[in-house]
């Protein structure tokens, strides 16, 4: 009876530390260097450490859109370009 609870107990600890670390590496964080210390005390005591981080996430992450917006304007494109390689724009053809 008690090894059916050991192994239990045992299960369940690993697989909320994989799941405390899975999402640690997928969440957005209001400041880089929370990140790191989140893994490190999810690393250093798992079963302590993922109940804290579960339960500060909320106000540790944050749920704001990723702020990859590319500039596709050839005509600064065709600046850099002609710039870099030292040629005129008229030898640039888009």
């Amino acid at each position: 009876m008690y090894i059916i609870l050991i192994i239990s107990l045992i299960i369940l600890t690993i697989v909320l530390w994989f799941a405390a670390i899975i999402d640690i590496t997928r969440s957005r964080f209001k400041e880089p260097y929370i990140n790191t210390i989140s893994l490190l005390a999810v690393l250093f005591f798992p079963v302590l450490g993922s109940i804290i981080y579960f339960l500060l996430k909320k106000q540790l992450t944050t749920k704001a859109p990723k702020k990859f917006q590319p500039n596709f304007n050839t005509n600064e494109i065709s600046f850099k370009v002609s710039s870099y390689y030292n040629i005129t724009t008229r030898d640039i053809k888009i």
